[in-house]
């Protein structure tokens, strides 16, 4: 399974873009946990993008993949602005950093994903999610009959 998607930069249209992306993930036998990490990561990473690599400019595009195959999930998401080095990514759980508002979108990304990569100067960002097979239960989504 393939899906791309290109969005403009404005931010009010990305919980809305992401909720259709995620919602075709459902037809799949994908843990609960593994779609809501997915969805966390694309958010954070399509902010990200229209923030900080499109700097908000209405002109310039997002693009997302999401390919699911051979026991992993990949998603990539692309931006069209100057780029940025990884690296200089301050640490957001270092003293000086503890209490900022913002810093903490890429921090979260790698916690949930198993593996992520910078591409295109620093424009696209690649994760991937290792998936087990089956769907756990889950018993929010499967309330227990009534025996009353």
């Amino acid at each position: 399974m393939r899906i791309k998607e290109t969005i403009p930069s404005k931010l009010e249209i990305v919980p809305d873009s992401i909720a259709k992306l995620i919602e075709r993930l459902h037809d799949l036998p994908l843990d609960e946990d593994v779609i809501f990490s997915v969805k966390l990561c694309l958010q954070e990473a399509v902010v990200n993008a229209v923030k900080h690599g499109n700097k908000f400019n209405e002109k310039l595009k997002v693009q997302i993949v999401i390919s699911v195959e051979d026991g992993h999930l990949d998603l990539a998401v692309t931006d069209q602005g100057t780029g940025f080095v990884p690296k200089e990514i301050p640490d957001p759980t270092t003293p000086e950093n503890i209490a900022k508002l913002s810093g903490r979108g890429i921090f979260l990304i790698k916690k949930n994903m198993n593996k992520v990569r910078f591409a295109n100067g620093g424009r696209t960002i690649r994760m991937t999610k290792i998936l087990t097979k089956g769907r756990k239960s889950n018993w929010i989504s499967k309330p227990k009959k009534s025996t009353m």
